[in-house]
C-alpha cells in the first residue's frame, strides 16, 4: 500500500553535515560544466549543426553548458515522434505510469543536492531557494502519481436500474510543454510529469536560460524507465521551436508558464485551426503577476515587514508570486517601510555558490537591462529608499531596491518587473488598500497582515487573487496544501499541485451499457 502524500522536508543548512553535503554536490556539478548536450527525439541523441551556450549569471565568464539548438525541422520530427508513440503509451495502465513518477521521485531524492547545486550555478538561486525548488519537484511527482491512481479508480455516479455506468479519464494526445527558467526544476517537472502520468506524450522545450537543469531531469526520467519517444527533449529558440510545436495540427494541448505577452501569443496561435486538425487545442497557461502584501492598521508591524522583505527579495524577486507591491496603512507606513529597509541594508549579495550570500544575480543581461530600466522609471515615480544600483562586478547583480510614496497608477506599481524591486504605497484605510491591491490586470497571489477579523473575512471574499495568504507572506505555495494558479492575466487558474490539475491533461469519457 502506498503511503499518504507528505511534502518533502526542506534541508536544514544550519547543520554542518548538510552544508558539507551540499558543497560536495556543488563540486560534482562544477566538474560537469562546459560540456555539450544534444537534443533527444525518439530516444536518439541528435545534433542540428547549431548550438547555443548558457553562462553562469553570477560569473558570466563561466560556461555552464553548450546545447544543440533545435530547429523547425527537429520540432516537426519531435511532434510526429510523440504522436506515433501516443497510442502505445496511452494504453499503459495509469498505475504503471504512476510508478515511473514514484521511481523518478525516489531517484531525485537521492540526488537532491545535485539538482539544487545545478540551479545555484545556472540561474543563481541561493542554497535554500534551490533546495525548496527541488523539494517541490519531488512533491509534484509524488502527488501526481497518487492523483492519477485516484482518477483511475471507479468514479462515483448515479445508479440507473438495468444499466452499468462508468466514467474514465483518458489522455489527450501530444502535449507541448514550455516551462520557465525561474523555477527551472519544480515547474518543469510539474508540467511535464502531469502530462506523462495522464498518458500523454510530450515535446519538452525547456527555457533557454535553464537547459542544464532540464537536461538533468530528462536523464532522470530515462533512468526511471520512461519509454523512448514518450518524452522528447528540444531546447532552442521560442520562435523556431515554440511556434512550430504550438501550431502543429497534431499538438493537442500546450502547457506554458512564463510572461503574459508570450502566453497570450500562444493562446492566440493555439486558437487557429491548422489543416488536418480535428480538435480544439487546450491551453494551460500561468502568466505571472503583480503581487502585493496589504498591511492594515491592526497588523503586527514586525511580522508584516518580515513577510514583505522575504517575499520581495527571495530569488532576487524573480518569482511570479513575488511581493512587488507593499500597500500599507498610513499609521504603520513609516514603521513598516523602515523595518524593511533596515533588513535590506544587512542583506548579503554575491555569488550564491557561497552559502553566506542571500541575494544572487538576476538571470541574464536582458533581465538586468529591463530591471535597471524600471529602476530609472521608479526614481521618477517615487522616493528611492534604498538600492537603485547594480551590484558586484562579474555577474548580473542588482542591489535590492525599495521605492516609497508610489501611486497606484505608477508604472512600477502596475507592470511586472520580475526583479529585486519593491514599490511601497501608503493608504488611508483598509478599503483603499484592497482597492489598490485589486487595481492591476493580474490576480495571482496576495497577502493581508491584519488582526481585524472583519478585514480578514472581507479579504477572503474580495481580494481577487488565485492564492490569498492571511498573516503570512505571498510566496511559497506547497503542493497539495495550496494549489497554485491565478486569475485575470495571470493565466487560466490551472491550480498546479491541486486535486483538479490532472483533469486539464485528460478528457472524461462516460460509458453506459444497458443489460
Amino acid at each position: 500500500m502506498l503511503p499518504e502524500f507528505r511534502n518533502e522536508p526542506l534541508t536544514d543548512f544550519s547543520v554542518t553535515a548538510n552544508r558539507k553535503a551540499f558543497q560536495e554536490a556543488l563540486e560534482k556539478v562544477q566538474s560537469e560544466l562546459g560540456r555539450e548536450w544534444p537534443i533527444v527525439i525518439d530516444g536518439q541523441r541528435k545534433t542540428t549543426g547549431q548550438t547555443f551556450a548558457r553562462f553562469n549569471p553570477a560569473q558570466t565568464s563561466q560556461t555552464i553548458a553548450t546545447f544543440v539548438k533545435g530547429t523547425k525541422e527537429s520540432a516537426l520530427e519531435a511532434i510526429e515522434t510523440a504522436a506515433r508513440h501516443f497510442p502505445e503509451w496511452s494504453h499503459v495502465s495509469p498505475e504503471a505510469r504512476a510508478r515511473i513518477l514514484l521511481r523518478a521521485a525516489a531517484l531525485m531524492r537521492r540526488r537532491k543536492h545535485e539538482f539544487s547545486a545545478a540551479m545555484v550555478l545556472e540561474v543563481g538561486k541561493n542554497w535554500a531557494e534551490a533546495d525548496g525548488d527541488t523539494a517541490e519537484a519531488i512533491d509534484f511527482m509524488e502527488f501526481y502519481a497518487r492523483e492519477m491512481m485516484r482518477l483511475a479508480e471507479p468514479q462515483p455516479l448515479t445508479d440507473i436500474s438495468g444499466e452499468e455506468q462508468s466514467l474514465a479519464y483518458l489522455p489527450l494526445g501530444v502535449g507541448a510543454v514550455i516551462p520557465p527558467w525561474n523555477f527551472p526544476l519544480a515547474i518543469l517537472v510539474g508540467m511535464t510529469t502531469a502530462s506523462l502520468v495522464a498518458g500523454n506524450t510530450v515535446v519538452l522545450k525547456p527555457a533557454s536560460a535553464s537547459p542544464f537543469v532540464a537536461w538533468k531531469f530528462f536523464e532522470l526520467m530515462e533512468e526511471a524507465g520512461l519509454p523512448k519517444g514518450v518524452l522528447n527533449f528540444l531546447p532552442g529558440p521560442g520562435g523556431a521551436i515554440g511556434d512550430t510545436i504550438v501550431g502543429h495540427p497534431q499538438t493537442r494541448y500546450i502547457s506554458f508558464t512564463g510572461s503574459m505577452e508570450v502566453g497570450l501569443h500562444i493562446h492566440k496561435l493555439a486558437a487557429e485551426i491548422a489543416p488536418g486538425q480535428i480538435w480544439v487545442k487546450r491551453t494551460i497557461l500561468e502568466m505571472g503577476g503583480k503581487d502585493c502584501i496589504v498591511v492594515d492598521e491592526s497588523a503586527d508591524p514586525e511580522d508584516a515587514a518580515l513577510g514583505i522583505y522575504t517575499a520581495a527579495f527571495g530569488f532576487q524577486g524573480q518569482k511570479c508570486s513575488a511581493c512587488s507591491r507593499a500597500i500599507i496603512h498610513e499609521k504603520l507606513y513609516d514603521e513598516v517601510t523602515q523595518r524593511v529597509v533596515d533588513m535590506t541594508k544587512k542583506m548579503t549579495i554575491g555569488n550564491t555558490k557561497d552559502y553566506g550570500n542571500y541575494l544572487g544575480p538576476v538571470v541574464d543581461e536582458a533581465a538586468f537591462n529591463k530591471i535597471m530600466g524600471y529602476i530609472d522609471i521608479g526614481k521618477k515615480e517615487g522616493k528611492l529608499l534604498i538600492g537603485g544600483e547594480k551590484g558586484p562586478s562579474g555577474g548580473w547583480f542588482i542591489k535590492p531596491t525599495i521605492f516609497g510614496n508610489i501611486s497606484s497608477d505608477a508604472r512600477i506599481f502596475q507592470e511586472e518587473i520580475f526583479g529585486p524591486v519593491l514599490a511601497c504605497s501608503k493608504v488611508k484605510d483598509f478599503k483603499q488598500g484592497l482597492e489598490y491591491a485589486n487595481n492591476t490586470i493580474y490576480g495571482l497571489t496576495g497577502a493581508l497582515y491584519s488582526n481585524d477579523r472583519e478585514h480578514l473575512e472581507i479579504a477572503r471574499r474580495d481580494f481577487h487573487v488565485g492564492n490569498l495568504y492571511l498573516n503570512r507572506k505571498c510566496t511559497g505555495a506547497l503542493v497539495g496544501a495550496q494549489p497554485f494558479g491565478g486569475f485575470n492575466m495571470s493565466g487560466t487558474d490551472s491550480k498546479a499541485g491541486g486535486r483538479d490539475y490532472l483533469l486539464l491533461f485528460t478528457q472524461a469519457k462516460s460509458v453506459t451499457e444497458r443489460f
